[in-house]
C-alpha cells in the first residue's frame, strides 16, 4: 500500500468518492443511516458536488478523504448545524476505511482531520454516534478524545433489528 494522504476532497473526487461512500454502506450496513437505494440512484453530479462541499447543506462542513496513490480509502465528513443556538459544535458523520487499508490508523488520522477543522472554526464540541456493536470504531474515536455521554436505544433499525448507539462528544 502506498504512503496515505489525509486531505479535503475536491469536485475531482466525486467519482472515487460515491465508489467508497456505496462500498461502506454495502459492507458495513449498521455503520450508516443513510439508505444505499438512495445513494446508488444518485447522478455523478451529485457526487461531485459532495466532495466540492463537503457535503450538500449549505452550513460550514467538509469532507476529508484519505488518498494512497490513485485510490481513495477512506473519508469522513463534518458539519455544522445552521441554529444560531448550535453553532458552537459539529457532527461528524460517514467515517469509513477500506479493509486493505485499516490498522494504519487511517480513521484515526481522518477524524483527527475534522476536529482540527472544528478546531479552526473556533468550534467548542464535536459530537458522533456510534452502534454499540461497532467496537473498533469506538475505541478509534475514543483515541482521538471523544467519550460517551449517552445511549439511544434502538437508534438504528436493519434488517428487522434494532440497534443501540454510543452517542459521543469531544471538547475542543
Amino acid at each position: 500500500m502506498h504512503d496515505v494522504l489525509i486531505r479535503q476532497a475536491v469536485r475531482d473526487d466525486g467519482a472515487r468518492l460515491r465508489e467508497l461512500r456505496l462500498e461502506g454502506m454495502r459492507l458495513h450496513p449498521l455503520a450508516f443511516t443513510a439508505d444505499l437505494a438512495d445513494a446508488e440512484a444518485q447522478p455523478i453530479e451529485y457526487w461531485n458536488d459532495v466532495a466540492e462541499r463537503g457535503g450538500l447543506g449549505t452550513t460550514p462542513q467538509a469532507l476529508f478523504v484519505a488518498e494512497a496513490g490513485a485510490e481513495l480509502v477512506g473519508m469522513t465528513g463534518i458539519w455544522t448545524p445552521s441554529q444560531p443556538k448550535l453553532s458552537h459544535s459539529a457532527g461528524i458523520w460517514g467515517v469509513y476505511v477500506r479493509e486493505k487499508a485499516r490498522g494504519r490508523g487511517i480513521g484515526e488520522a481522518m477524524v483527527n482531520a475534522a476536529l482540527d477543522w472544528a478546531r479552526q472554526k473556533k468550534l467548542v464540541t464535536v459530537r458522533l454516534s456510534v452502534v454499540v456493536t461497532s467496537h473498533s470504531a469506538k475505541r478509534c474515536y475514543e483515541r482521538c478524545g471523544f467519550v460517551v455521554y449517552g445511549v439511544e436505544p434502538m437508534a438504528v433499525q436493519y434488517d428487522g433489528q434494532f440497534y443501540d448507539e454510543f452517542l459521543m462528544v469531544c471538547r475542543l
